[in-house]
């Protein structure tokens, strides 16, 4: 297996707060809001991992449905997961609801959340083996 090398750096400024720098240069503030400094709020970390997880696999499907020359015109997905209450608190599982709008066969939309799922998004392949996975769709009007 070929392998590349990412580095991002994440920076603490205070507090719970700090700065993550992907590899690209992009920043996002990390961290959360304490009563005394209200103006420190960030993503929490969790929560981050279900974005990247759900972002990972909307760039997949977009990327699937537009090669395919599907008429896609908005894609959300809502995504629960439950998480343990005992440390470290993984996530026990993840199900993601693709909502998606445009006269796209059910068929391809299926297609592309397969292929996504189960061959192409990083997030997920790492995610999945920890967890029960499921995920379904709905077209929206």
């Amino acid at each position: 297996m070929e392998t590349l090398t990412k580095e991002v750096q994440l920076e603490w400024l205070r507090s719970r707060m700090f700065v993550g720098t992907d590899h690209l240069g992009h920043s996002i503030a990390i961290g959360y809001q304490r009563e005394d400094e209200p103006q420190s709020a960030g993503l929490n970390p969790s929560d981050m991992l279900l974005l990247a997880a759900a972002s990972c696999s909307a760039y997949d499907v977009v990327q699937i449905l537009e090669k395919s020359k599907q008429p896609l015109e908005d894609l959300k997905i809502d995504v629960t997961a439950e998480q343990s209450q005992e440390n470290p608190f993984p996530y026990v599982s993840l199900h993601f609801n693709y909502r998606i709008w445009g006269d796209i066969p059910p068929e391809k939309i299926r297609r592309a959340m397969q292929l996504s799922e189960d061959k192409y998004c990083s997030v997920l392949a790492t995610l999945k083996p920890g967890l029960t996975f499921t995920s379904d769709f709905v077209i929206e009007d």
